[in-house]
C-alpha cells in the first residue's frame, strides 16, 4: 500500500507540473504560376465580392468565438489576400474585389467564412460565370502550426496561404480545361452585361437567357458601330473607377495588416494553451481522485504505534495532497476560461467606412462616399446620368486615389 500511495505521489507531482504540449506543422501547397504567356484575349477577368462574415444572430462571442469587428474585417481581409495570391500566379487578366456582383466581369468568386480563429481556417467558396453558370462550391481548410506566426517565416505568405493556393490551383485547373471559343464567349457576355446595363433599348435584344436564367450571345453588335466603341470607353471608365475602389481595400488590407496578425498569433497561442489547459485539468483531477481514494484506505489501526503514525501522516499527506490537486484542476478550468477572455480583450473593431473618393466628370467633381458598396452604386448611377445625357465622355474621367498605407515591415 505504501509503494502504491508513493507512486501515485509521484505520478500527481509530475501531472500537476507539466501541461500537455502540441506540435502541429502546418501544411502547405505551392501555387500553381503561368510558366508561359497567356493570350490576353483567353485571360479572364474575376471578381471577387466581400465574404459573408457568417456572424450568427444574437452573437455571443464567449460561446461561438466569433467577435463582431474582426469578422467583419476578415470578410475585406480574406478577398483581398486571395486577390493578390490569383494575380502573383500569372493566370488571369485583371483580378479585383469588387464590393457588389453589378460590377460585370468574366468570372465572379463568392465566399464565406465558416471559421477563422488563428489556428484554424475554413472558408467556402463558390465560383460562377458571366453567363450565370454555376461552376462549382468547395470548401478550403488549413490548421497553423507552431511556426505559422514566426518572425522568421516568408512574410509573402500569409498563415491561411494554403487555403488561398489550393483554391487559385483548383480554379486555374477549372478554366485550363474549357476551350478557346467558351472563354471567348464569356468574355463577350460580361462586356453585353455591362451595355445592356448603360442601354437596356439598345442591346437588351443581344443576349438571351433560358428557363435556369443563364445567358447566352443571340448576336454580336458590329465591331465598327460607334456606339459600342462609345459603350467601351465607358466601361474603361466603370473599370478605372472599381481599381481605384481597390486602393481603398488596398489601405484597409494594408492598414490592419499588423494588428490583425498580431491578433492570430495571439488568438492561436490563448486557444491552444486554454485546450492544453483542459486537457492537463481533466489528468490532474483524476489523479486527484485516485490519490484520495488510495489515501482513505491506509490502514491506521496497526498494533504498531509506530506503523499507525506513520500511515496516519502519509494518509493526512495523501489527502491534503489529493485534495489539492483537485482544487488545482478547478482553478486551471477556471485560468482557460481566462484566456478566453484575453482573446475577447484582443478583438477590437476595425473600421469598414472606406475614404471618401473624388470623381470629375465634364469639370464637375463629385464626391462620393461611405461604404465601397454605397460609393459603387453612387457612381453607377452617376455613369447612367452622363449616358443619358448623351455627354459622350469628350473629356477624361479623373478619379480621386487614396494614398495606400506603408506595406508592414513588422
Amino acid at each position: 500500500m505504501i509503494r502504491l500511495l508513493i507512486t501515485l505521489f509521484a505520478v500527481a507531482i509530475f501531472s500537476s507540473g507539466c501541461s500537455i504540449q502540441e506540435l502541429v506543422l502546418a501544411e502547405e501547397t505551392e501555387l500553381a504560376v503561368a510558366t508561359t504567356s497567356v493570350e490576353e484575349a483567353l485571360l479572364l477577368d474575376v471578381g471577387i465580392v466581400e465574404f459573408d462574415a457568417q456572424i450568427p444572430e444574437r452573437n455571443r462571442p464567449e460561446k461561438t468565438g466569433i467577435y463582431d469587428g474582426i469578422r467583419l474585417a476578415e470578410a475585406k481581409y480574406i478577398p483581398y489576400h486571395l486577390k493578390t495570391t490569383m494575380q502573383s500566379a500569372g493566370h488571369w487578366g485583371a483580378v479585383r474585389v469588387i464590393p457588389s456582383e453589378d460590377a460585370f466581369t468574366d468570372v465572379i468568386v463568392r465566399g464565406a467564412i465558416e471559421r477563422s480563429d488563428g489556428e484554424y481556417i475554413e472558408i467556402e467558396i463558390s465560383v460562377s460565370d458571366a453567363s450565370g453558370l454555376h461552376w462549382f462550391t468547395r470548401s478550403y481548410e488549413t490548421q497553423t502550426g507552431l511556426t505559422s506566426y514566426s518572425k522568421r517565416r516568408d512574410r509573402r505568405r500569409d498563415p491561411y496561404q494554403k487555403v488561398f493556393n489550393d483554391f487559385a490551383n483548383d480554379l486555374q485547373q477549372y478554366v485550363a480545361a474549357m476551350p478557346p471559343q467558351q472563354l471567348q464567349r464569356m468574355r463577350q457576355i460580361s462586356e453585353l452585361k455591362f451595355f445592356r446595363d448603360m442601354s437596356s433599348v439598345s442591346y437588351s435584344g443581344h443576349l438571351a437567357s433560358d428557363e435556369d436564367g443563364i445567358l447566352s450571345v443571340v448576336r454580336l453588335p458590329a465591331e465598327n458601330d460607334p456606339s459600342v466603341m462609345r459603350m467601351r470607353q465607358i466601361r474603361e471608365r466603370d473599370r478605372l473607377v472599381v481599381d481605384t475602389l481597390n486602393e481603398h481595400y488596398a489601405n484597409f488590407y494594408y492598414g490592419i495588416a499588423i494588428p490583425y496578425r498580431n491578433w492570430r498569433k495571439n488568438a492561436r497561442a490563448e486557444t491552444v494553451k486554454f485546450r492544453q489547459e483542459k486537457r492537463s485539468a481533466k489528468i490532474q483531477a483524476l489523479v486527484g481522485v485516485v490519490v484520495l481514494a488510495g489515501s482513505t484506505q491506509i490502514n491506521t489501526n496497526s498494533s504498531s504505534r509506530n506503523t499507525n503514525n506513520i500511515n496516519r501522516a502519509l494518509q493526512y499527506q495523501g489527502i491534503s495532497r489529493g485534495m489539492n490537486t483537485v482544487f488545482g484542476a478547478l482553478k486551471r478550468n477556471r485560468d482557460a476560461g481566462l484566456h478566453l477572455d484575453a482573446i475577447a480583450e484582443l478583438s477590437e473593431s476595425f473600421g469598414n467606412e472606406a475614404a471618401p473618393m473624388v470623381v470629375n466628370v465634364e469639370g464637375q467633381e463629385r464626391r462620393l462616399t461611405g461604404t465601397a458598396e454605397a460609393q459603387f452604386e453612387s457612381w453607377r448611377q452617376l455613369l447612367r446620368e452622363i449616358y443619358e445625357a448623351d455627354t459622350g465622355f469628350s473629356q477624361a474621367v479623373e478619379v480621386g486615389a487614396p494614398a495606400r498605407a506603408p506595406e508592414p515591415t513588422g
